[in-house]
């Protein structure tokens, strides 16, 4: 496996990171146009998109966009790996990569919003009231089977919250790491 630049995949490889988009973020990519607009739209020289790659197949994919307040801010987004492929280290190498990236570029701050929008809640945040006492809410976090697990064990922090952003009790969550 080795992680490049997107820029180098051909149109098969660029398929593929569609494809993994909408299957692991369908809620927000349903459709394979979806998915590959936001390949494109994403795809361009202010960005940074990487892939891991395992011969022509692409495992999955990620990137920084393009930096903020004077470029010490870079937003992660977005963050996918093949389902199959999941679990064997794929996106915390792909995080690394970007925070690399981001450092390289003089960053200090990377950050994400992570929707915690499906029907049932994932965390401990979904479903419920957060402007009834947030601070004690955020206190008592539980990342459920969300992907903010994740984000915690690469030392990401939860540094906001958009409550209802997803619709009522379905909220985004924000996390942030200094680089």
């Amino acid at each position: 496996m080795k992680i490049i630049n997107m820029s180098e995949l051909d149109e098969a490889q660029l398929h593929q990171a569609a494809e993994i988009l909408t299957d692991t973020l369908n809620i927000g990519y349903p459709t394979f146009k979806d998915a590959m607009e936001e390949v494109r739209e994403h795809l361009v020289p202010d960005n940074t998109l990487l892939a891991v790659v395992e011969g022509a197949a692409v495992m999955g994919w990620g990137g920084i966009l393009a930096p903020e307040y004077d470029g010490n801010v870079f937003e992660l987004h977005p963050l996918v790996v093949r389902e199959d492929r999941q679990g064997e280290g794929i996106g915390g190498a792909l995080v690394e990569a970007l925070e690399g990236a981001a450092r390289e570029q003089g960053g200090l701050t990377i950050w994400l919003g992570a929707d915690d929008e499906s029907e049932a809640g994932e965390t401990s945040l979904a479903g419920v009231d957060l402007y009834d006492d947030l601070p004690a809410k955020l206190a008592e976090f539980d990342p459920g089977t969300h992907q903010s697990g994740f984000y915690f064990k690469l030392g990401y922090k939860i540094i906001g919250v958009l409550p209802d952003a997803n619709g009522r009790g379905r909220p985004d969550i924000f996390f942030g790491k200094r680089l």
